[in-house]
């Protein structure tokens, strides 16, 4: 169920600016009025173990203010987790591992804040943490938070991911400004989004490169070939079907022109009404047992009635600052690679610095801990300024 209305609007009324040793017993002490920007902690308290990272030192959840991504501009309440590695901090703190997760589902229920990390997750930022990074995880705005998830809204995401640094700098001892943004999935386009907007919305960060498996890129043409071919009549259940419903679901949260009847055939709608409740795996348990498939759910205006949504989806450049890692699984059926390597193309055509590896009979899920070995490698070159071999056209490996 959703969070109850105290808990998501009580953030408003505090504020906090204090280090993590004295955060939890002064987690809603009022701050002035004046200080209240993007990264404002707005309040805190110890995150649960069972829903940190095992062998982690402090973590909390907090509340901070960032800016609107939907409307870029105004302040919302925006909630994330803070987990740093055991131990005493390093003399210079620990470099963050700013975190964008992948798809959960558009109800606060589903925040990954609330619930435990999957044991594929786990054992990824557990990797990173022994690395010697500290994780700063957003739950995206509306996630958690007063509003509807925009879902693959990158300003949305880039926005919620870089205030969410911005709060711990500012707010959390031992940590220090160097970071790596990594994400899977919808948390791989946010990744890229976030590296985007960054020399513009937050140059004060010191961003050193980005990690990206399994991540989206949508062109009107490059989705347009891929639901053609997916929407066979005889294509059986794609998870493109929930990501499509929840796609959806975001964009009615703040478009008063959206028809759902004109994305949706009449078999469909039942389930798109559902997908504003349920967390991934329900939702996915619910759209298979009702035989959705992208040939019966899509009407033929679906493109032009999720339109608003797509031009969402846009990132404002794909000239990288910093250098990109992209990890594809050949067997991916949740992201085809078809659209992964689209990016790669994209971005390599702007001018970034990619390193795109493309693992050979792995998964959506299975690409998150194939690809570890290999961004460790590239984690060091950018972390210590080394240079960083560019890789556009991938073979399998």
């Amino acid at each position: 169920m959703p969070l109850p209305l105290l808990r998501k609007f009580a953030p408003l009324l505090a504020s906090t600016a204090l280090c993590i040793g004295t955060l939890a017993s002064a987690a809603h002490a009022a701050a002035p009025s004046g200080v209240q920007k993007p990264g404002t902690i707005t309040a805190s308290a110890p995150l649960a173990a069972a829903l940190g990272l095992p062998d982690a030192g402090r973590a909390l959840r907090i509340t901070y203010l960032s800016t609107n991504g939907i409307t870029g501009k105004g302040l919302v309440p925006v909630t994330a987790e803070i987990i740093l590695p055991p131990g005493p901090a390093p003399k210079d703190g620990w470099p963050i591992v700013a975190w964008a997760h992948g798809t959960v589902g558009v109800d606060d229920s589903c925040a990954p804040s609330l619930n435990p990390y999957s044991d594929r997750n786990s054992t990824y930022l557990t990797t990173w943490m022994k690395r010697g990074f500290a994780i700063v995880a957003t739950d995206y705005q509306g996630l958690g938070g007063p509003g509807t998830h925009a879902y693959l809204d990158t300003r949305v995401e880039a926005y919620s991911v870089l205030d969410s640094v911005r709060a711990a700098l500012t707010n959390v001892q031992g940590l220090q400004n160097k970071i790596m943004i990594v994400g899977q999935s919808q948390g791989g386009g946010a990744a890229v989004a976030t590296a985007a907007y960054a020399p513009t919305y937050a140059p004060e960060l010191d961003i050193r490169g980005t990690v990206a498996t399994g991540a989206p890129y949508v062109t009107p043409e490059l989705l347009g070939d891929l639901l053609k071919n997916a929407a066979h009549p005889d294509a059986g259940y794609s998870p493109l079907v929930d990501y499509v419903l929840y796609l959806a679901t975001g964009l009615s949260g703040h478009d008063p022109h959206f028809r759902p009847e004109e994305a949706f055939t009449p078999k469909a709608l039942p389930l798109y009404r559902k997908a504003a409740h349920e967390c991934l795996t329900s939702l996915s348990q619910q759209t298979q047992a009702a035989g959705l498939t992208l040939h019966n759910t899509l009407q033929p205006t679906f493109l032009k009635a999720i339109s608003p949504a797509l031009k969402g989806m846009e990132f404002p450049t794909l000239k990288l600052a910093q250098p990109l890692f992209t990890g594809t699984g050949t067997e991916d059926r949740d992201v085809p690679p078809a659209l992964q390597l689209g990016l790669v193309k994209a971005a390599c055509a702007a001018g970034s610095l990619v390193q795109a590896h493309l693992y050979k009979g792995l998964n959506h899920s299975e690409t998150v801990n194939g690809s570890l070995a290999d961004s460790a490698i590239f984690t060091n070159e950018v972390m210590t300024g080394q240079p960083v071999p560019p890789q556009c056209n991938p073979v399998p490996q």
